[in-house]
């Protein structure tokens, strides 16, 4: 396999953070290995112990580097400390050079293979990523251009018929904001998703009242759909719960959404939360249509593209949302789920908990 120049240097780069692992590592192989002397005066256990601690190293390290160290240095620990003579070096014993050529062949190999494991799963990694940035690239494209294309043509009139009706004109206007309120929804989903994407960025989690985030997110529910009856139930002692609330607040207020557009049916939301299993389990259930089987293996991949509005636009893409729902809830450190009901579905995520010794610092 050929790594451009830059690659190579990072598989072989220096940090004190790995120098420190690995130091950390091979004093204790080290110490385990004299304690085990002590209670045992044969000298076959050295081995199996540092070719253990290059794994470790090269489990817990970035790069090659540290890790073919390792390698070196278990060789020589092993053949310095722990063979006969101890505390000097011999090489003259029957059979040393096939078997510490094999044991260095296998620390190098172990190390080796250890690290191209880390980096198939840091490709997998990003690849995942780049495929769920072009997953939401195709579904916003459409999902952009059709309201723009409304909220121009219903402008448009507007400017062009002086004469409309004081309702018809009220019947435009409307459509102008739903279509501005969904395009708004689309931009914030995208700076979400695109703000987790990035690497560089963290977020930053405080511990905050779980009441209050609902609460925000079923005040602006409200304004957008009055019609729909929503309950909110939460704990009766204060539930602190570490996350972002701006974030979390747009994780629920897509799964509100996403209950009454795609629910089609849905006349009543219950909004939930609850401490269960050292987490804060968050729910929305509606009493709609439910999801269709055929979907699920799909749901929160951003492809699905649920059946078009009865203005056949179909630019409400459940899809969407709910992968940035996912993001947003994995990058928590969360879980999320989905399910049907005996009426209606249901759709939770699991924030976790601090330790209770951590509140008591």
């Amino acid at each position: 396999m050929n790594f451009p120049s830059a690659s190579i240097r990072c598989l072989f780069s220096f940090s004190w953070r790995d120098c420190l692992v690995s130091t950390g590592i091979f004093f204790c192989a080290v110490e385990f290995c004299i304690l085990l002397r002590l209670a045992d005066s044969s000298d076959g256990f050295a081995s199996p112990i540092f070719v253990l601690a290059v794994l470790l190293i090269s489990r817990l390290t970035n790069g090659y580097l540290f890790g073919l160290i390792a390698s070196v240095l278990g060789v020589i620990g092993v053949n310095y400390i722990f063979t006969y003579p101890y505390m000097a070096f011999n090489f003259t014993l029957s059979g040393y050079p096939l078997t510490f050529l094999t044991f260095l062949m296998v620390s190098i190999i172990t190390s080796t293979l250890t690290t191209q494991i880390k980096q198939q799963e840091r490709l997998r990694a990003e690849n995942e990523k780049e495929k769920m940035r072009a997953n939401l690239l195709r579904s916003v494209s459409h999902d952009i251009r059709t309201p723009l294309t409304s909220i121009i043509g219903a402008t448009s009139a507007i400017l062009e018929n002086p004469k409309l009706s004081p309702t018809e004109q009220q019947e435009l206007l409307e459509d102008i904001r739903n279509e501005a309120q969904w395009l708004i929804r689309v931009v914030e989903n995208l700076l979400s998703i695109t703000r987790i994407g990035d690497a560089g960025t963290q977020i930053t989690k405080e511990p905050e009242l779980a009441e209050e985030v609902l609460g925000e997110s079923v005040r602006k529910f409200r304004k957008r759909f009055p019609a729909v009856a929503i309950s909110v139930e939460a704990p009766s002692v204060p539930l602190f719960v570490p996350m972002d609330p701006i974030l979390i607040e747009q994780v629920l207020s897509n799964l509100l959404e996403n209950a009454v557009v795609h629910g089609k049916t849905t006349s009543q939301i219950r909004l939930s939360v609850q401490e269960k299993e050292h987490t804060a389990c968050f729910s929305v259930s509606d009493n709609g249509q439910g999801i269709p089987k055929k979907e699920f293996h799909t749901l929160f991949d951003g492809t699905l593209k649920h059946s078009e509005t009865s203005s056949g636009d179909g630019k409400r893409n459940m899809g969407l949302g709910l992968s940035v729902c996912l993001a947003i809830v994995r990058a928590h450190g969360g879980t999320m789920n989905a399910k049907n009901l005996s009426e209606g579905a249901e759709f939770s995520f699991r924030l976790p908990l601090p330790k209770k010794e951590e509140l008591s610092i």
